[in-house]
């Protein structure tokens, strides 16, 4: 970059990641590790039968595969950026990198459940790391103008990976062993150490960021940290096993939902009122940093939620392997990559409430689509209904990304991104959690309205029955015809139950869309930087 100064935009290029390399070629070095880290968030989820099976464990034991890693990266991202701040930037992303590469390595050689756990844990702290410091360089090293280009990297990364997950997931689980799962990490993580500590440079103002902070001496936040690691860990626990300890009814969650809420609480006060606090909630002054977060939240849950939805509903519904369902996703997955480059483009030119608008337009329409589906769709009626929904995800993701950044001091770029991804780990977590209680409570409300019309009084049950004696079990057997309806009213209840999942999201979405219009108008990659304090 030629410049050497704070620009009138409010962009200084000397807190640039790229040095003397092309700022391009930096976007590709740091998006491996992070779209490793995504990957990985939803590639486990297909293979939790294998580990349970190979590790001798029940599948609700094995669940703790998934909420520790959940957990551990809830806790960390929030301080990602101070700790960035701290151990200095490059410094943090390459630990971070080590750290989920060696703890992926543990992972894949974990002989029983408790080593796999800690291995998860460590992987979720190493983890937690590389997006939030990704988005962090990208904001610095590239002017407003070109953010909206870099921040489409971005967008691939995170839309793409939860969709590959599941289908990668499974073709490994089904033709190799579970450890790949986790194994295939490690030549990708060396790789990606190799590269980073190659080509990304550690600027000067942010060595220079760090020299003050060490010269005056490091205040650490414990108090922030004690209570981070309470609010959002125990929020990120009772969300992961609310619906299987029955929620409310369970003292487990009775007593994770308190310590959460009262640290969260105690959390808003703390770091209000501390001189040097370990996440910055002041940032959230700002109108249109909070209008992002809201909606970065909402687009979590929608790509989360669904990501977990569609595969679990053709398994289940239609039988589908978990590779079979994976693939269904592909459709999406290309439409994400054509569409990527545009909202890049146009990010960086039109208003930003006109790309937000129409994009959440489009995910409800995709979601109202998929309240008509049936258990009768093809393959096809699959893959064209999450079509749909993906062609509009980069143009919600990459003007987010672009615009958060608007009207912030630059030297809180790593605090933001932390903020930001923490929207949308909790949106998704939340989208989820909420996703399966509905789904589960949905399922028995359905099965009991089917049961109700299936007895004798009803003409067609009988005729049914008569018909169905002849063709499944032979003449006088009742057992078998009996057995066959029961399976369709199963089926038929799951389906109307993710019915009503995709129109609850459809509705969360329609209520949300008109609050882009209270963000800050403009282009969302022209406005300002933010000026340094």
């Amino acid at each position: 970059m030629a410049s050497a100064a704070p620009r009138a935009d409010g962009w200084d290029p000397t807190r640039s990641a790229a040095g003397s390399f092309s700022p391009w070629l930096i976007v590709a070095i740091i998006s491996i590790p992070t779209f490793m880290e995504v990957l990985d968030t939803s590639i486990a989820n297909v293979a939790l039968d294998h580990i349970a099976g190979g590790l001798s464990v029940s599948n609700d034991q094995a669940t703790w595969v998934l909420t520790s890693y959940l957990v551990a990266n809830a806790i960390i991202i929030p301080i990602s950026g101070w700790l960035s701040d701290v151990i200095g930037r490059k410094r943090y992303f390459m630990i971070s990198i080590a750290l989920f590469t060696l703890s992926s390595l543990m992972c894949g050689l974990a002989p029983n459940l408790s080593t796999l756990v800690i291995a998860r844990v460590l992987q979720g702290i190493g983890g937690g790391g590389l997006a939030p410091v990704e988005q962090s360089m990208l904001a610095d090293t590239f002017p407003p103008r070109l953010r909206g280009m870099a921040f489409a990297a971005f967008a691939i990364v995170v839309v793409v990976g939860p969709v590959l997950g599941p289908t990668l997931g499974g073709y490994i689980t089904e033709n190799s062993s579970w450890h790949w799962v986790f194994l295939i990490n490690v030549p990708i993580g060396i790789v990606s150490l190799f590269l980073v500590n190659v080509f990304v440079d550690e600027p000067k103002a942010i060595k220079d960021d760090r020299a003050k902070l060490l010269q005056r001496g490091i205040r650490v936040d414990y108090i922030g940290i004690i209570l981070i690691a309470l609010g959002l860990g125990f929020f990120e626990l009772t969300l992961d096993r609310g619906e299987r300890e029955d929620w409310f009814a369970s003292t487990l969650i009775i007593a994770t939902t308190t310590i959460s809420a009262v640290s969260l609480i105690a959390l808003g006060f703390w770091e209000t009122h501390h001189s040097e606090p370990v996440l910055d909630l002041k940032l959230l002054k700002s109108r249109n940093f909070s209008l992002t977060l809201l909606v970065m939240g909402v687009t979590g849950m929608i790509l989360f939620g669904t990501t977990q939805l569609i595969p679990q509903m053709l398994q289940q519904v239609l039988g589908y392997t978990s590779f079979q369902a994976g693939l269904a996703l592909t459709f999406g997955g290309v439409a994400t990559l054509v569409a990527v480059p545009f909202a890049g483009r146009l990010s960086g030119v039109v208003d930003v409430r006109l790309l937000l608008f129409p994009a959440l337009l489009v995910q409800a329409f995709a979601l109202w689509n998929m309240t008509h589906l049936n258990a009768d769709i093809t393959f096809l009626d699959a893959g064209v209904a999450r079509l749909y929904q993906a062609m509009g995800l980069p143009f919600l993701f990459v003007p987010i990304s672009a615009v958060a950044y608007v009207g912030l001091p630059q030297n809180k770029t790593a605090q933001a991104s932390s903020m930001l991804n923490v929207a949308r780990n909790l949106g998704g977590s939340i989208g989820i959690s909420a996703s399966q209680t509905m789904l589960a409570s949905g399922l028995q409300r359905h099965q009991s309205d089917l049961v109700n019309g299936l007895n004798p009084l009803n003409p067609n049950y009988n005729d049914w029955l008569a018909k169905a004696g002849s063709a499944f079990g032979g003449p006088g057997d009742t057992i078998t015809p009996l057995a066959v309806l029961y399976s369709q009213v199963q089926r038929q209840a799951a389906m109307l139950a993710f019915l009503d999942v995709f129109h609850s999201l459809m509705v969360v979405v329609l209520c949300v869309a008109p609050v882009v219009f209270l963000m800050r108008s403009g282009k969302s990659g022209g406005g300002g930087g933010g000026m340094a304090h």
